[in-house]
Order: C-alpha cells, then sequence, then structure tokens
C-alpha cells in the first residue's frame, strides 16, 4: 500500500481553561469600538502577544499557503492562496493545546509549534476575513498528558488562567477592533472548549453581541445539545448550522475513521461530564445532513512525493464524511477512499490511538470546507 509521510503533531488536547495578566512593552494603538466601553489589556495593548492581526505581514497568517492538488491519475496543478484586500467580516482562532512548556501553563513567548498550528487551522481564512490570534497561558501537554507528573499546581486554576487570557483578548478585540464588524469565532480542542465558554459567558446572554456572531467553529471537542434538537444544553440562544449560508450558529464535530468508530472509552463524541444531552455535529461540508467529499489540506509530507514543491498538499475525492450517531456517540464519520491501483497515497494521516480517532487532524479534514462555509456566512452577513 502506498503511505503517508510524517505529519507534525498539530495538537495534543482537550479541557477548557481561564485568566490572566502580564505587562508588555510595544503598544497596539486602537480606537474604542462605538458599541463598546473603553478597554486596556496589560497583555493584548502589544503586538508581542497576537500571533495574527490584519495589520501584521510578518505573521502566520502572511505565509504562503499555496497547495499541490494532487488528484487520482496522478495529475497535479497549483491552487494559489490569495488574502482578501477589504473583507466584511472577522475571524477570532484559540488553538489548541500545543504547549511544550514545562509548567502548568505556558509563557506567553509563542513558539515555532503555536506559528505552524495557526498557519494549518486558521490562516487559509484570510481570504474571507481578518483574522485575530491571541496568544494565551495555555494549559500545557504535560499536564494534559500526564507527562508532567513533577508539576504542582491545581488543573483547575491553570484552565481560569487560560480562559481569562482569552476573554481579555476577546474584550480588547471587541473594544478595539471590532467596530460592529461580523466576527467568526474558530477553535480545536482546548481552543474549542475555551470559546464554548466564552459564547457562554460573553456572547449568548448579550443579544447585541450574538447579532454579530457570523458562526462559531468548535472543532474537536463537544459543543452540548438535547437529543433532536439544534439549541440548548451549552448554549441557549446559539443553535448548531444546518445550511452553509445560516449565521449566528455553530459548527462542531470529532472526528473518527470509518473503520475506526468511538471505542467506549473514547475522549470524543459524547458530553464528557456523563450528563443529559449528546455531542452535536454539523458536518461544514453539509450542514443540512448526509455524506459529502470533504476538502481537505495536509502538509506536503502527506503525498510522500519528492516533486511537490508547495508546503501543503490536497487529494480530490480521497475522502468523504457524514454525522453519524451511534450508541451514545455522535460524530464525523471520515472515510478514506484509497486506491492501490492509482498513483498517489491511499491513506490520510492524524491517528493516534482509538480513544483520539482523527483528533490531530480535525480541522485539516474539512479545512477548504470551512473557508467556504465561512465566506457563504460573511456573504449572508453583509446582506
Amino acid at each position: 500500500m502506498k503511505r503517508f509521510g510524517a505529519v507534525a503533531v498539530l495538537t495534543l488536547v482537550l479541557l477548557s481553561a481561564c485568566s490572566g495578566s502580564d505587562s508588555s512593552s510595544e503598544q497596539i494603538q486602537g480606537t474604542t469600538a462605538t458599541t463598546a466601553a473603553p478597554y486596556r489589556s496589560d497583555v493584548y495593548d502589544s503586538r508581542d502577544h497576537w500571533l495574527c492581526l490584519p495589520d501584521k505581514t510578518e505573521d502566520p497568517c502572511h505565509e504562503a499557503l499555496d497547495t499541490t492538488v494532487i488528484e487520482a491519475d496522478g495529475s497535479t496543478s497549483i491552487e494559489t492562496h490569495e488574502i482578501a484586500s477589504d473583507p466584511p467580516v472577522d475571524c477570532f482562532y484559540v488553538y489548541p493545546t500545543i504547549s511544550s512548556d514545562e509548567a502548568m501553563n505556558s509563557d506567553l513567548d509563542a513558539g515555532s509549534e503555536e506559528a505552524a498550528t495557526i498557519q494549518s487551522q486558521a490562516a487559509r481564512l484570510s481570504s474571507q476575513c481578518r483574522v485575530f490570534a491571541p496568544v494565551y497561558r495555555q494549559v500545557t501537554l504535560a499536564v494534559i498528558t500526564g507527562g508532567g507528573a513533577g508539576l504542582q499546581g491545581d488543573r483547575a486554576e491553570a484552565g481560569n488562567i487560560a480562559y481569562a487570557d482569552v476573554v481579555d483578548a476577546w474584550r480588547w478585540y471587541m473594544a478595539n477592533e471590532n467596530h460592529g464588524r461580523g466576527v467568526v469565532l474558530i477553535g480545536h480542542s482546548q481552543g474549542s472548549g475555551h470559546l464554548n465558554r466564552l459564547i457562554r459567558e460573553e456572547i449568548d446572554p448579550n443579544e447585541q453581541v450574538r447579532s454579530q456572531l457570523v458562526g462559531a467553529y468548535l472543532l474537536g471537542s463537544t459543543v452540548r445539545v438535547p437529543a433532536g434538537e439544534d439549541v440548548g444544553g451549552d448554549f441557549q440562544n446559539v443553535p448548531l448550522c444546518a445550511r452553509e449560508a445560516q449565521t449566528g450558529c455553530v459548527v462542531t464535530y470529532a472526528s473518527f475513521r470509518s473503520t475506526s468508530p468511538p471505542p467506549a472509552n473514547s475522549f470524543f463524541g459524547r458530553p464528557r461530564d456523563g450528563g443529559e444531552g449528546i455531542a452535536g455535529c454539523v458536518n461544514p461540508a453539509s450542514p443540512s445532513g448526509g455524506s459529502s467529499e470533504l476538502h481537505a489540506y495536509f502538509p506536503a509530507s502527506a503525498a510522500d512525493d519528492p516533486n511537490v514543491s508547495t508546503r501543503w498538499v490536497s487529494f480530490p475525492g480521497l475522502i468523504t464524511a457524514e454525522c453519524l450517531e451511534q450508541g451514545e456517540f455522535s460524530y464525523l464519520n471520515v472515510t478514506v477512499h484509497g486506491d492501490p491501483s492509482d498513483p498517489r497515497v491511499d491513506d490520510i494521516p492524524g491517528d493516534l490511538t482509538p480513544e483520539w480517532g482523527l483528533h490531530l487532524v480535525d480541522v485539516n479534514l474539512a479545512m477548504g470546507d470551512i473557508v467556504a462555509m465561512v465566506g457563504q456566512q460573511a456573504a449572508a452577513f453583509a446582506n
């Protein structure tokens, strides 16, 4: 069988989180939005604590995203990426657990892990929106994987420290950059957990802010809804999305191979506390339901082809997916249509253990579909 090359670990993750403050040097000049009270942040007034900002030209959201498209017959073409010059909406992105700092919480100095993950999970959205991506003191890999046995501290408080940074960045953005614009939220894993709480506390109860929500993409995590319903559970006013151009709604899923559905001890696909309701599942390639081809993007190593000159590859027709409910689990069921008789790879990267499913590539699997849906939502919001 033709195999894929190694792929960098994009995350590892879970949880929710919360809290933070730090001093900073270089200040961002911003004008307070007319709909928000003046807000200053000891952390986010500094450009140093934003991985992506619309006016930063040297950040992960401005690096090359051109992609080699490899068809089933082995033919290739180059798909170029263009940053929108005047997009109608903004995107606010919170990255997953990727910090290897040896502490309960990461520091505020972003490394290559954060940059690589943002480029993989959020930078393509620059074709549809202005991207804002704060650095935050997340709960580290050492805590979540149990590798930091010598760490001293309260895990819940570490989560609170991380979340408070996210909320601080959000409030800074709303007061200084939003100016009444529509906004898309996107996160993965731990980042999704923080955004879930942000929606519950800052958006869902506030009709004005809720009216500015273009969409939320809470991936690789759980959004609880009552069985058979699209709203309730985690959010009282923000529903799951049911069509491409619907605004003010949530796309969420955890992905598993069709050949390896969630086991009984799965980390994803159901409410984590065992309470009432189910995990919501919305396929961004087909929000109304059914199976659809996914427009995935993977690192070039996944092609296992030395002739690929771009940093990214895409394989049309290789992957389909649909949301399934199976027992207590609700998840994105991913089928890989590899063909040993054709010249391209037969499989995709992203596996860890059965409990994790395809968690590492939750976002990669549907990145093109997410970008397209954000574009449709932005157009609908603008009209």
